[in-house]
């Protein structure tokens, strides 16, 4: 960085390094960029672009744009992403939450209201990764006692550093290691209000983005040669865990939609409707006992 380095020169460097570096994102990730080394989110940053940056800010900037330009995505260089309510901590470890799985907990917080209005409620999150969707759940409806699980103990550890963050609500959450349901305590079967998730869906071989198949963990992308595996155990194995009434809410892929219907109505539930994300396309599975 030059002596006396104004955060407008930083940001225009930046914005030529990611541009140099073939980022067609470059405008939008510079921003980005510089409003985590400033500590100045969006307008504020333009009432400070005059300011002197602190070597150590400078160092902090460096860093981020070398990852960035060396392809890592751009939430994985800030180490953090927006999530509904959620400033989440996000690594390799985890997956990057996507708009798609706000609509998921959006679904779910439904339910939840419409089940139990103003009393206590039980919900599990499997795969939990990060914690997105448990952490959400627990901010924003006050009566629900949420349960995270993960066969991974990485992702079990962002997670546990992102609940660490949210406050009060922490004390209604539980993070446990385990294969899906199994992570669970018996005496949990048959008292579930809500089991949402966001399992792996992408079948194995299929194309993914450069960015994603680079640098996101495979394992939580991939269920298998179809892409269904986990979904269909998931939907078999649930209605043991849940209460009556209760619903199971699952993100999935829009050409699974039709499978994975067939599939809830046969293992039992009564009501199996399919949900858009925001672009209009089938994403989230809700099914009721």
């Amino acid at each position: 960085m030059r002596q006396s380095q104004t955060w407008r020169a930083a940001l225009g460097e930046a914005r030529v390094s990611l541009a140099a570096a073939g980022l067609s994102s470059a405008e939008v990730d510079a921003r980005r960029l510089v409003e985590q080394a400033s500590g100045f989110d969006g307008g504020e940053l333009w009432a400070h672009l005059d300011d002197v940056v602190s070597h150590r800010a400078a160092a902090h900037l460096a860093q981020m744009v070398e990852r960035r330009t060396a392809g890592v995505p751009l939430q994985y260089a800030l180490g953090r992403w927006g999530f509904r309510q959620l400033d989440l901590f996000v690594d390799r470890r985890v997956l990057i939450p996507r708009p798609e799985t706000e609509q998921v907990v959006e679904v779910a917080l439904g339910e939840l209201r419409r089940l139990a209005p103003g009393r206590s409620t039980t919900v599990v999150d499997l795969g939990t990764g990060s914690g997105a969707i448990a952490l959400s759940v627990a901010v924003e409806e006050v009566t629900a006692r949420v349960w995270g699980s993960d066969v991974s103990a990485e992702a079990l550890a962002v997670a546990r550093a992102n609940l660490a963050g949210i406050g009060r609500p922490a004390g209604r959450v539980r993070l446990v290691e385990g294969d899906w349901f199994a992570a669970l305590p018996p005496e949990l079967a048959g008292a579930v209000d809500v089991v949402v998730t966001n399992p792996p869906y992408v079948a194995a071989g299929d194309d993914l983005p450069r960015e994603v198949a680079d640098w996101e963990p495979p394992a939580a992308l991939v269920s298998g040669p179809t892409g269904l595996e986990h979904l269909l155990a998931i939907v078999e194995e649930a209605p043991r865990w849940l209460g009556r009434p209760g619903a199971l809410v699952t993100e999935l892929a829009p050409h699974q939609a039709g499978t994975v219907s067939t599939a809830a109505r046969a293992a039992g539930f009564a009501h199996v409707e399919v949900r858009p994300d925001l672009a209009g396309r089938d994403r989230v599975l809700l099914a009721r006992r």
